[in-house]
């Protein structure tokens, strides 16, 4: 049987650290501070802290993990490696589908900030097929937009957080109240803005194109999260500050909003390129991770082995990364961006729920961070994937259940032929 094409290592630090913080402050800076507000009001600033909390422990135990185990697919390969084929599955399968709804997210929140009125659901589908060709070019030309995109994000994302500090963020002028909306507000809100934080496990699922990756990878993880907090927390304190929760939770474009409630009218549409930009950094880096994650199941045989097949030229999981950018449109066509992100949340958790398990079962000598922060990491996020609205938890779960049935099915008909089950 002829082996499996393997990817190239092109990747060193930077990239990988700019690719992880693109994922980042893309994928939720522009869009999760409102369903937030929504679920938590001010309480949203706490949500924040424990959502960082607990994407500590994740992106800690997923560093230490691919450190061991430097191959295209995350926690897919390391719940395979470390708990058992199942539970490789587990995490594989609700990776693809949370991110593929993280997709449809990024893609809308692009439209919404790019599109006329009208528009936005058209527009949103060639931003999918447009960022899909790049992708496909290969990993450094995915590399290059995504470091071009984060420039222009970073600048613009200090713009706003200098036009609301320099408003003397009049909403802070009364009483704060964080805990108005309770423990299950803020948790849910913690739920919601963790759908911002888990952009390192793209860092981690391009395992196999990371030089020196026992090295790169962990340093590259923690280098991106921790910039991503800084951006949110300054980011987060000056749109409460200048709009306050409820005009917050009310609108769709909460950045926009800072700027022109400070009388920088001429840096509306500054932030609406900006936003714009993040967005399409997060899609084209979505892509690339969802992509090498379904190679490593189509591998496997947990997804159809066709999906497996690598660019000769390219060196690029071309077949996956078609099937999910036409995936990706039909979910712009029917979902709306809050569903998106509830959905992406609940699968991302399942994810990282797996990985911390895998990372719990490490010997000593493979350990780089103390066991408490994998169980913190656990522990998180079995509490906000339940406080999740419950829609996002229904659908998520029967999706989930949808995989492990196909699972069942396609091992039930190999295990003849095989005499093996795994």
């Amino acid at each position: 049987m002829t082996p499996p094409a393997a990817l190239s290592r092109r990747l060193g630090l930077r990239d990988a650290t700019v690719i992880g913080l693109g994922s980042m402050v893309g994928a939720g800076v522009f869009a999760a501070f409102t369903p937030a507000a929504q679920a938590a009001g001010n309480g949203l600033l706490i949500g924040l802290a424990v959502a960082a909390v607990v994407a500590l422990g994740n992106a800690t135990s997923t560093a230490q993990l691919a450190a061991v185990y430097p191959v295209a697919g995350g926690a897919y390969v390391y719940g395979r490696e470390r708990l058992g084929p199942w539970w490789g599955f587990i995490a594989g399968w609700g990776f693809v589908i949370g991110k593929t709804a993280s997709c449809a997210a990024m893609a809308m929140t692009f439209a919404a900030y790019a599109a006329p009125a009208g528009w936005e659901r058209p527009v949103a589908i060639l931003a999918v097929l447009a960022l899909a060709g790049v992708n496909l070019l290969g990993i450094t030309r995915t590399a290059l937009a995504t470091r071009i995109l984060v420039s222009i994000v970073l600048v613009v994302l200090a713009g706003v957080v200098v036009a609301g500090t320099t408003s003397g963020l009049p909403a802070f002028s009364a009483p704060l109240d964080l805990v108005a909306a309770g423990p299950y507000g803020i948790l849910q809100s913690a739920g919601l803005l963790f759908f911002a934080f888990a952009g390192y496990a793209r860092i981690a699922t391009l395992g196999e194109e990371v030089v020196d990756p026992a090295r790169t990878i962990p340093r590259a993880i923690v280098l991106a999260l921790g910039l991503a907090v800084l951006v949110y927390a300054a980011v987060a304190v000056a749109v409460l500050g200048t709009l306050g929760p409820a005009a917050t939770a009310a609108t769709t474009t909460p950045l926009e909003d800072v700027v022109r409630a400070a009388g920088w009218e001429w840096a509306g549409p500054v932030v609406r390129l900006g936003a714009a930009a993040a967005s399409l950094g997060a899609l084209l880096a979505l892509i690339a991770g969802i992509g090498r994650t379904t190679l490593a199941m189509a591998r496997e045989g947990d997804l159809p082995r066709w999906l497996a097949a690598v660019h000769p030229r390219f060196s690029v999981p071309h077949r996956a990364e078609i099937v999910l950018a036409l995936v990706v449109c039909a979910v712009v066509a029917l979902v709306d961006l809050r569903g998106a992100i509830g959905f992406s949340s609940f699968g991302v958790l399942v994810y990282y729920l797996v990985a911390n398990s895998a990372a719990l079962s490490q010997p000593r000598i493979q350990r780089r961070y103390p066991r408490a922060l994998a169980v913190v990491g656990a522990v998180g996020c079995l509490a906000l994937v339940v406080t999740l609205p419950w829609q996002s938890v229904v659908v998520g779960a029967a999706v989930l259940a949808l995989g492990i049935g196909y699972r069942l099915l396609s091992r039930g008909r190999s295990a003849p032929n095989t005499g093996q089950e795994s």
